[in-house]
C-alpha cells in the first residue's frame, strides 16, 4: 500500500485567481526517496504542504490524500508529529529551547512519552547524527549547519515514517549542507524512512532519489527516474536543463543519448571514455584573465572587529581589495564572520583597528530580504525610497519587477522578493552594493535572470561584493572570489583558477573533470572545451 496517494488536488490562496495546485495526482511508496524540482514559485513548497495537515495553508482545496489508505485530513495531531517529520528551509525557524539536548527532548515531551523511553530515544539520535559532542551546548553558540542537523535530529527523535524537507540545505555552506544530505541518505536507507524532499541545489542529490518530480505553474510535468527525467521534459522546456546536475548538463549538452549520468562518480567514467572515443587531443581550458579596473572601490588593511571589548574577534588582520565595477564573491563556513564583514564594510560596525576606504556610498542587503519591507505592495516599497518617479521607473526596468508592482511584497516568491529588496537598495543612490546569500531559494532560471542584472549593474559602474554559499553561482557569473577563513580573506582570484584548486569548496564541474581535463569549473567550460575538440 502506498504511504501517500494525492487525487485531483487543487487548491488556491486566498485572493487569487490562479490555482497554486492544479489536478495532482502523485504516489508516494514507503521507504521511496522523491525529489520535487521546478522553479521557484512552481507549486513546490505548497505541494509539501500538503502532505502535513497543520502546516497547509489557508485556501480552497479540494480532491483527497490518503496517507496508509486512510483520509490524511482526519489523522489528528498527535499521529502527525509522530509519523509526518517536517525540516523547513531556515534552520532558526524551528528552534525553540535553549540548549542541544532539551531541543532533543522537547517533542518527546510535548507527547508525553514516558521518561526512560525518551533517554533512551534522545542518546541514541544524538550518538547516530554525532551531536553528542556538542549536547550541553547553547543552541545559540551552533552553527548555521549544525542547527539544521539538530532540527533532523529533532524530527527524527519521533521516529516518523516519513521525512518532509522543503530547501533544508538553501542556508548551508557546501560541507555543511554535504553532511546534512549524508544524513538523510542514511535515514533514508539504513532506517526505511520515505523521504521528500524539495531542493534547488540538485548536484548531491539527484543521484539518491528513486524518482523526480517536475512541477511548473502549480502542476507536474513529469514524474520518472533521475536517469530519465529529462527525456520527459525536453520537448516541453528544454531550459529546464537548468536543474538537472552537471554530468547531466553536460551529457545532453553534447547530444548523447541513453542514461544519462546522474552522479560525479558515473559523470567521471562517461567523460573518460567520451574522450577516448572521440580522440580528444586537447584537455585544458584557456584560462581567462578578468577585466576589472586597476582603480578600488573599497580597500580595506588590517582590519580588526569584534562586537563587545570581552568578546572573541571576528574580523582579525582582515584584507580586502575589491575594483571598481567588479563582481566579487566571498565564500565561507556558516558562522565564519561573512556577514559581519559586510556590515563592517558599510559602517554597521565600527573596526577597533585598521582602515576601510570606500570610492562611494555603499548599502547592505541582508540575508533576509524581508527585513527590508513595510509596505502593502511592492509599489509602495519603492514609493517609500524616493519619489522621483523617474529613478523608481529605472529601478523596476532594472530588476524587472514591473509584473509584481500591484503584489504585498510577502505574496511573491523568494527570488521577486530579491528583486524587489534589490530595487531599494539602488534607489538608495549606492555605488557599492553588499549583497548577503542574495540567490538563497531562487532556482536555477531565476538565478540566471539575477546574475544578468547584477552584470549590467556592473557594466554601468556599480561595484558589487556577494557573501554566498552558491559554488556554482560564484564559478559562472563573478569576477573575483575570495575565501573566508579564521577572521579574514585567506585567498583569492579568478573563479576558474580558484576553484580548479580546491577540493571541497569547488564546483561539481571541477571535481568531475579534477584529473581528467584542466581549469573546466563549470558546465559551460566544459561543454566548450568537448566542442573545440570535435571541431
Amino acid at each position: 500500500m502506498a504511504i501517500f496517494e494525492i487525487k485531483n488536488l487543487n487548491f488556491t490562496y486566498p485572493k487569487r485567481a490562479e490555482k497554486a495546485l492544479d489536478n495532482i495526482n502523485l504516489t508516494v511508496q514507503p521507504g521511496e526517496f522523491v525529489l520535487i524540482c521546478g522553479r521557484s514559485g512552481g507549486g513546490k513548497t505548497t505541494l509539501l504542504s500538503h502532505f502535513k495537515p497543520v502546516m497547509t495553508p489557508h485556501g480552497q482545496r479540494n480532491g483527497q490524500i490518503l496517507f496508509d489508505g486512510e483520509s490524511l485530513a482526519e489523522m489528528s495531531e498527535r499521529e502527525q508529529s509522530e509519523k509526518i517529520g517536517y525540516v523547513l528551509q531556515n534552520p532558526q525557524q524551528q528552534i525553540v529551547t535553549d540548549k542541544v539536548w532539551h531541543e532533543l527532548a522537547f517533542g518527546l515531551e510535548n507527547l508525553g512519552i514516558e521518561q526512560n523511553e525518551m533517554h533512551r530515544r534522545v542518546a541514541e539520535t544524538a550518538n547516530f547524527f554525532g551531536i553528542d559532542k556538542w549536547f550541553d551546548r547553547d543552541v545559540n553558540t551552533l552553527s548555521g549547519g549544525q542547527k539544521q542537523l539538530l532540527n533532523l535530529a529533532c524530527i527524527m527523535v519521533m521516529q516518523p515514517q516519513v521525512l518532509i524537507l522543503d530547501e533544508p540545505t538553501s542556508q548551508l555552506d557546501p560541507i555543511a549542507a554535504t553532511e546534512f544530505l549524508n544524513a538523510v541518505y542514511r535515514i533514508n536507507s539504513e532506517l526505511g524512512t520515505t523521504v521528500i524532499m524539495t531542493e534547488h541545489r540538485t548536484e548531491n542529490v539527484f543521484s539518491q532519489a528513486d524518482r523526480i518530480v517536475f512541477m511548473e505553474n502549480g502542476r507536474i510535468l513529469a514524474v520518472n527516474r533521475p536517469e530519465n527525467i529529462f527525456d520527459d521534459i525536453r520537448l516541453i522546456d528544454s531550459s529546464m536543463l537548468k536543474y538537472l546536475p552537471t554530468p547531466m548538463q553536460v551529457f545532453y549538452g553534447m547530444d548523447e543519448k541513453g542514461d544519462a549520468p546522474v552522479s560525479i562518480k558515473k559523470g567521471r567514467r562517461w567523460l573518460n571514455e567520451y574522450i577516448k572515443r572521440n580522440n580528444f587531443t586537447n584537455l585544458e581550458y584557456r584560462k581567462t584573465t578578468s577585466g576589472n579596473s586597476k582603480d578600488y572601490a573599497v580597500t580595506a588593511k588590517d582590519v580588526w572587529f569584534r562586537y563587545e571589548k570581552d568578546t572573541p574577534d571576528i574580523l582579525k588582520d582582515m584584507n580586502i581589495l575589491v575594483p571598481e565595477g567588479s563582481f566579487y564573491a566571498i565564500i565561507g563556513a556558516n558562522g565564519s564572520g561573512k556577514s559581519t564583514l559586510m556590515k563592517v564594510l558599510c559602517g554597521i560596525g565600527r573596526p577597533y583597528r585598521g582602515k576601510i576606504k570606500l570610492s562611494g556610498k555603499a548599502a547592505f542587503l541582508p540575508q533576509e530580504a524581508t527585513l527590508l519591507f513595510s509596505g502593502e505592495t511592492v509599489m509602495e516599497e519603492l514609493e517609500e525610497m524616493t519619489g522621483d518617479k523617474a529613478l523608481i521607473k529605472t529601478a523596476i526596468e532594472t530588476c524587472r519587477i514591473g509584473h509584481i508592482l500591484n503584489s504585498h511584497p510577502y505574496d511573491i516568491s523568494a527570488g521577486q522578493q530579491q528583486c524587489v529588496a534589490l530595487a531599494k537598495v539602488l534607489l538608495s543612490g549606492a555605488d557599492i552594493l553588499l549583497l548577503d546569500e542574495v540567490t538563497k531559494g531562487m532556482d536555477a532560471l531565476f538565478k540566471l535572470h539575477l546574475a544578468e542584472i547584477l552584470k549590467n549593474l556592473c557594466s554601468q559602474g556599480k561595484t558589487i561584493i556577494m557573501v554566498s554559499h552558491d559554488i556554482e553561482f560564484c564559478s559562472e557569473h563573478t569576477d573575483i572570489v575570495g575565501m573566508f577563513f579564521n577572521g579574514s580573506i585567506v585567498s583569492a582570484d579568478i573563479p576558474q583558477i580558484f576553484f580548479a584548486k580546491n577540493n571541497f569548496y569547488t564546483t561539481a564541474g571541477a571535481r568531475m573533470t579534477k584529473g581528467i581535463m584542466e581549469n573546466t569549473v563549470n558546465t559551460r567550460d566544459i561543454i566548450n572545451l568537448c566542442k573545440e575538440n570535435l571541431k
